[in-house]
């Protein structure tokens, strides 16, 4: 758990889970990103999880003043691969400092596939 805050009126956490659920929400809205990427390779293959699945092509790691987020993506065939990256940069650190109020150190994008988009 992660404590944001702490008031009058009690304490706010907010799990590793549930920021994992709101960027690969964020991300998944992004142009020319065909799906998240399972976090482990084998044999050079990246695995395309279900929309279902997205957080789980998340890793959230706390520092110090702040968290750091890993994404691991497909991205379509013919899109620009450094603008697909920035955008999901932005959209996550966005989303994540809009809805829970966390400062967003860094967000690494990790490109583990292309994809024909359909």
């Amino acid at each position: 758990m992660i404590n944001q805050m702490v008031n009058q009126f009690g304490r706010i956490e907010i799990s590793k889970e549930a920021i994992a659920f709101i960027a690969g929400a964020a991300a998944m809205e992004c142009y020319g990103l065909v799906g998240m990427a399972s976090q482990k390779l084998q044999d050079g293959l990246a695995e395309l999880l279900g929309r279902d699945a997205t957080r789980k092509g998340i890793e959230v790691h706390l520092e110090d003043k702040g968290l750091s987020i890993d994404v691991h993506i497909v991205v379509g065939y013919g899109t620009k691969i450094s603008e697909v990256a920035k955008n999901v940069m932005e959209r996550i650190r966005y989303a994540l400092q809009l809805q829970t109020g966390l400062q967003v150190n860094r967000v690494n994008v990790i490109v583990q596939g292309i994809r024909v988009m359909d």
